[in-house]
């Protein structure tokens, strides 16, 4: 499958703006791309002022990606800022190409930027099929946290996903733990992985902070196959191979040895 990295600046909590910008480079994608990534919040920027800029499912930017994703026949990830009953989320939508849509709430809140004072912490993964690949998409801090982002072992009921992405706005001053968990994901859990992360700067609590981007895709053996330039806005197209990665699976079974564990969460929305 094709897949789109649109590593882009976002102007702060601009919506219009950035809504334009992200259209202008899905319209321009080539021919063949079924599937476009955009960074976390990238039509605000990583607000921390959810009464301001929080949206709900009658708001404009899902009506832009319902329609984009329909005008285009394209598949769409991204996250906003999410107004449920004046609870807030930092929440994952799933487009596809018919307009329908998928959600995945943000697990872990950055507690840094006070995030986790803001906003709700999701309870539920997200697992979407698509196209034939199944998808576990994440949000930005949850690569920190290897057990949320475990794979099922063939001793499980569960069908285990074949791509996990995370879309982020990951500064530049800890890219290390962004370079180094990227992979570190892609091997543990035997799948393919993208970091999708926003370039530019933004003004949020704690002052300016710069990111550096450095999207990249990475397969199953931990082997960095495609990665975006430093501080500069790029689409990164990468064709990843299902084929591949269930023969590897076959070859290396390493995840019958999994262990066996439930995840409880207990966050509720007061």
């Amino acid at each position: 499958m094709k897949i789109a990295l649109l590593q882009t600046d976002i102007i702060w909590e601009d919506k219009q703006a950035n809504l334009q910008r992200a259209e202008k480079l899905i319209a321009g994608l080539p021919q063949g791309v079924r599937l476009a990534v955009l960074p976390e919040m990238f039509n605000t920027g990583f607000s921390m002022y959810p009464e301001k800029i929080a949206e709900d499912e009658n708001g404009t930017t899902l009506a832009w990606l319902t329609s984009t994703a329909k005008k285009y026949n394209i598949a769409i990830i991204c996250s906003i800022s999410f107004d449920y009953m004046k609870c807030y989320f930092n929440r994952l939508f799933f487009v596809f190409p018919d307009g329908a849509y998928q959600t995945y709430d943000k697990r872990h809140l950055f507690r840094y930027l006070k995030e986790d004072e803001r906003y709700t912490a999701g309870k539920k993964r997200l697992i979407v099929d698509y196209e034939g690949w199944r998808i576990c998409p994440q949000i930005c801090y949850d690569l920190r946290f290897p057990v949320w982002s475990r794979n099922a072992s063939p001793k499980s009921a569960e069908k285990p996903y074949d791509l996990l992405i995370y879309i982020a706005n990951w500064p530049a001053i800890r890219m290390q733990p962004w370079n180094l968990l990227l992979p570190a994901r892609a091997v543990e859990n035997q799948t393919y992985v993208i970091g999708l992360n926003r370039t530019s700067t933004d003004v949020n609590l704690t002052g300016e902070r710069s990111f550096s981007g450095e999207s990249q895709a990475v397969d199953f053996k931990g082997n960095i196959i495609a990665k975006a330039a430093l501080h500069k806005e790029e689409v990164l197209i990468v064709d990843l191979d299902l084929q591949a990665l269930h023969n590897f699976r076959t070859s290396f079974p390493a995840r019958m040895d999994a262990d066996e564990f439930t995840i409880i969460t207990n966050h509720e929305c007061i």
